[in-house]
């Protein structure tokens, strides 16, 4: 097999997953490496209908992609809080249900006194659901801290984090850990790992 020949395999491959992925962001930038690498395999072998069309895929990629990185200010976010008896609470947790268990499988919504729901909509669409309970010590414990697929390129996390809780009188956020893509967002975050009550939690300090 030549050189060529396989470049143009590691394009297809590239394409294929980037298919596979649940995060649109993921999609766009291993998608744009594919579809570049498979373009000038294209054109380098004369197939140049394969070169075009996935050279115009690749700027297709490059336009989305700087959509999400550059122009925030198309962005629009917003809180929606809901009472925990709502009746689209548990329809989305219950549509949501196997995949919250695969990011946070200690997870059960036990409505309590101090309980705080709130649905992140971005731009009206219903991108995620963040359960909190406040403490009498200035602090909040996250419950669930969950984006839909398709929306989870750190925006929402950055907005309810940097916007929502740090204008709230609290000095330390609380978060239950989970499997390891959601304690690498946590950490992305700027939580950090600690025990609390004889049991480890993810802890932000926020307002000094």
């Amino acid at each position: 097999m030549e050189l060529i020949e396989i470049v143009g395999y590691a394009a297809s491959v590239l394409i294929a997953i980037s298919l596979m992925m649940s995060s649109i962001v993921k999609l766009r930038i291993i998608n744009f490496f594919g579809a570049s690498i498979f373009s000038t395999y294209g054109f380098i072998i004369g197939a140049y209908p394969v070169g075009i069309l996935n050279g115009f895929i690749t700027l297709v990629d490059l336009y989305y992609l700087s959509e999400i990185f550059f122009k925030k200010e198309n962005e629009y976010f917003r809180v929606l809080e809901v009472k925990t008896n709502s009746e689209y609470l548990n329809y989305f947790l219950e549509y949501y249900k196997e995949d919250i268990k695969k990011f946070i499988p200690s997870f059960s919504f036990i409505p309590c006194e101090g309980c705080h729901v709130m649905f992140v909509l971005r731009n009206t669409i219903p991108a995620g659901l963040v359960i909190s309970e406040y403490s009498d010590d200035d602090s909040i414990h996250v419950r669930l801290d969950y984006a839909i697929p398709g929306y989870r390129d750190f925006k929402m996390g950055k907005y309810v984090f940097n916007e929502i809780f740090k204008h709230k009188k609290v000095k330390n956020i609380y978060s239950d850990p989970g499997n390891e893509k959601h304690e690498s967002y946590l950490r992305k975050m700027g939580f950090e790992k600690t025990e609390l009550n004889g049991n480890t939690i993810y802890q932000l300090k926020v307002n000094g």
